[in-house]
């Protein structure tokens, strides 16, 4: 008789739950390893013991089941998204002393479970804090293949498979932005992104800065941003001696967005006063309020006054991927001359992944060269165009493609973009539930990604106006309730004030794992939390 998938499934369900248990005794498991091995030292695994097969696999396979049950448990809504403790008593929990002598392999493998339950399940469905979250099973794949290959990127000779793979990602990434070649490179974070685009404009536009310094300037550079914009960018003009002074902050409207008029009204102020505009900084997906600032009447602004356009899509450059929502959030991406856009984010890559893109080829390396000829060999047995580390300011690199390009390799375009699709469809279920429990909870404005920001109203709060004295209170209220939240451990939702309002709540949708029965625990949760605040 043939089986349905449903029948093999749940076979192998009840196999699995015989062998290991369900998630919740997984829980309680004790991680022992039969005497003998769980005695023994780290000398006596590989390499320090040639003969160290049976060890070594045996401690392996146990690190394994930890690994495995906090999988479980990440996905289990009956457990806690953490064990909250307080930082004097979690050092009495965990014994964090560095000692003379080396300890044995069971004492590393309850190091390593009793890490776990004391560590935040980002990947937990009610874990809406963070803007990186979720636990998607093929990167974390990818990422163990990466930790155990232990692999630097600066070089084809000792990366051969990752530098092509990272090629042809990159290319790809470029050609959905929009362009056709172009250069691009993985950095530890959008940060150092967006101080790679910097770099490179101030390089292309003053290619003598590189040995010169200032004196080819001739006089001060400035730059522009969005008031909402992410703090690196403000980052870049201190770091490169511009000064924050001349990071120039422009006005947003209330959504979050650049004002476009209020950006051409400072270019010409700083022209006037015999400065170079050189650079504007474009936010596609703000942190707080996830707001898009308009591209193609920045781009026009760019091209008036000949500056640089970057677009910061750290956040919402997963967006880039879905038919439905890229436009018009993304409409005129293909102008700019840079791109940042993090797949840790919205694509649920395991941290870290952030990519930089340039629309010119052959800047990055134009830019960072230095030549050192005991690492990039010009007269190598390969076409050395493939040696990335000379394209950078980093020289060594951690691999982070393989992780991205096996989600690449399991979703498709087309699975990224139904990912992509359900994200935006929790953030409107959100706030359509905010909206039917008007009573309960206040939605600051409709949002543009995936971060929905609100207020929860306790009951002594519900017929009061809805006026500044009453937002004032809802503002107390939030640290309170998310300090409730963390003690219960039942979720996280975080909140912060911006230049406009005190403080609020920002729930982020970035995790597959959350369904509309989670949203609705989300808002009941609070409401169980806060009702007597």
């Amino acid at each position: 008789m043939l089986r349905t998938v449903d029948d093999v499934k749940n076979q192998l369900k009840s196999f699995v739950d015989g062998l290991t248990g369900t998630p919740e005794k997984m829980a309680d498991k004790k991680y022992q390893m039969d005497k003998k091995v769980g005695t023994l030292k780290y000398t006596d695994l590989y390499p320090h013991d040639r003969n160290g097969a049976v060890v070594t696999e045996t401690m392996l396979k146990q690190l394994t089941d930890v690994l495995i049950d906090f999988v479980h448990e990440t996905n289990d809504r009956k457990c806690k998204v953490l064990d909250f403790q307080h930082p004097e008593e979690m050092k009495k929990l965990l014994d964090l002393d560095i000692p003379e002598e080396g300890l044995p392999l069971q004492t590393l493998i309850d190091d390593c479970a009793l890490t776990l339950k004391y560590q935040v399940r980002t990947g937990h469905p009610h874990f809406f804090n963070q803007l990186s979250c979720g636990l998607d099973l093929v990167s974390m794949a990818g990422e163990w293949l990466t930790a155990t290959a232990n692999t630097n990127m600066f070089t084809y000779e000792i990366a051969p498979v990752f530098i092509l793979m990272e090629s042809v990602v990159l290319a790809k990434m470029r050609e959905i932005i929009g362009w056709n070649g172009g250069d691009s490179i993985l950095a530890p974070g959008g940060s150092i992104s967006n101080l790679y685009a910097f770099l490179a404009a101030r390089h292309h536009m003053f290619p003598n800065y590189k040995e010169k310094g200032q004196a080819a300037l001739g006089a001060q550079l400035v730059m522009f941003t969005s008031d909402q914009c992410h703090y690196s960018v403000k980052s870049c003009a201190a770091v490169c001696g511009l000064g924050t002074d001349n990071c120039v902050e422009v006005p947003s409207d209330e959504q979050g967005r650049m004002i476009v008029s209020e950006l051409e009204r400072l270019v010409k102020e700083r022209k006037a006063k015999g400065q170079i505009p050189f650079f504007v900084n474009c936010t596609s997906g703000t942190t707080v309020l996830g707001a898009f600032d308009p591209i193609n009447p920045i781009a026009d602004i760019c091209q008036k006054y000949n500056m640089w356009l970057h677009i910061d899509a750290a956040w919402g450059g997963g967006l880039l991927l879905s038919k439905k929502y890229r436009h018009p959030r993304f409409s005129g991406v293909e102008r700019a001359d840079s791109v940042t856009w993090n797949p840790h984010k919205l694509m649920g890559t395991l941290l870290q992944c952030s990519t930089i893109h340039f629309k010119l080829d052959g800047l990055l390396l134009s830019c960072n060269q230095m030549s050192a000829d005991y690492l990039f060999m010009q007269d190598k047995l390969y076409d050395i165009k493939y040696d990335t580390g000379d394209k950078v300011i980093q020289c060594g690199r951690h691999n982070d493609i393989f992780k991205l390009w096996l989600q690449f390799r399991a979703k498709g375009l087309n699975g990224f973009e139904a990912h992509m699709d359900h994200l935006m469809e929790m953030a409107e279920y959100l706030v359509e539930r905010i909206r039917t429990e008007k009573d309960k909870f206040h939605l600051i404005l409709e949002p543009e990604c995936v971060n929905v920001s609100f207020w929860y109203i306790p009951k002594r709060l519900r017929t009061m106006p809805h006026n500044q004295n009453r937002i004032a209170e809802l503002a107390k209220i939030c640290p309170i309730l998310k300090a409730r939240m963390m003690e219960a451990g039942t979720m996280m939702v975080g909140y912060q004030p911006d230049d406009k309002r005190p403080n609020f709540f920002r729930s982020i949708f970035s995790s597959a794992a959350v369904q509309k029965d989670d949203v609705d625990f989300m808002l009941n949760e609070m409401d169980r939390l806060g009702q007597d605040l």
